[in-house]
């Protein structure tokens, strides 16, 4: 059976009562990639129905960031959910999610998203708060499946769950790179060739840093710094390794389970990646 395409809250509404079952939702702006193409199949294993939302949100990117530039291709999107065996598609445009513009009432991401990307990025996270907060609503479904490149925003999503009492299991899935470590991501479209080798870097940095992990907190930053350092047109935003329940800067002492978080911008594009590990820990 061919996927079924939702634009609008009452074909979503009537399209989702057929729906049986444990009922699972991916949640995306579009311009799909392999990466997307893997939540979709972690959820097919975990449920009997999948939904994906397609939808450029407006309320999370500011005045100087790229919603206008920012890759639309919902044809090829469709065809990667019908080829995944996709259930259900909900692509609503901006005035169907916010019937009344912009809405009054946010969900703020209070102090943790605030920092990091919070910190480059202000009102970033409540524009995503809220709109992954109205899909859960419109979706409803019992578990939810996020990818773990965003690393701060899977944080925050499961925040909201918990402390909100939503009562949908949100569900890390690991990133997926391309073969030479790149992590997947829609923005990568935007790299010129020279930009992409560039891009490599931050991986680099991140696997430089895992291989001394048990050495402990200062040879995980220095090694991931001194990678990022040698690569001059890589302009580094923040690079930090954080405790990955408070994004709080892990003391030198530190031993256990961490993230090395780094946003940098290669070229015009702003790109984000993350390896969580365990420092000063057995191999």
């Amino acid at each position: 059976m061919s996927t079924v395409v939702a634009r609008t809250r009452d074909e979503l509404t009537v399209a989702r009562e057929k729906l049986t079952g444990t009922v699972a939702v991916v949640m995306t702006m579009g311009a799909l990639h392999s990466g997307h193409a893997e939540l979709v199949r972690r959820a097919r294993q975990r449920a009997d129905s999948v939904i994906v939302t397609i939808f450029l949100n407006p309320l999370q990117f500011g005045p100087n960031e790229d919603l206008a530039k920012y890759p639309r291709t919902l044809e090829a999107d469709l065809e990667l959910c019908d080829r995944e065996g996709v259930d259900l598609v909900f692509t609503p445009s901006p005035d169907v999610i916010y019937p009344g513009g912009d809405p009054g009432v946010k969900i703020s991401a209070g102090a943790l998203g605030a920092k990091l990307e919070g910190a480059s990025r202000p009102g970033h996270f409540d524009g995503v708060l809220t709109v992954v907060a109205k899909m859960l609503h419109l979706t409803r479904p019992q578990v939810a499946f996020f990818g773990q490149k965003d690393a701060q925003q899977l944080l925050l999503i499961r925040r909201m769950s918990q402390d909100l009492d939503f009562g949908c299991e949100i569900v890390a899935v690991p990133t997926v790179r391309e073969t030479d470590g790149l992590a997947l991501s829609s923005r990568n479209r935007y790299l010129t060739e020279l930009d992409r080798q560039t891009a490599l870097a931050l991986s680099r940095a991140l696997r430089a840093a895992e291989a001394v992990r048990r050495q402990g907190p200062s040879a995980v930053r220095r090694a991931a710094r001194d990678v990022l350092v040698a690569e001059p047109l890589v302009l580094v935003d923040y690079l930090v390794l954080v405790d990955p329940a408070s994004l709080d800067d892990v003391p030198e002492w530190f031993q256990g389970e961490a993230v090395l978080l780094v946003a940098a911008k290669v070229g015009t594009t702003r790109l984000i990646d993350n390896l969580p590990m365990v420092v000063g820990g057995p191999a």
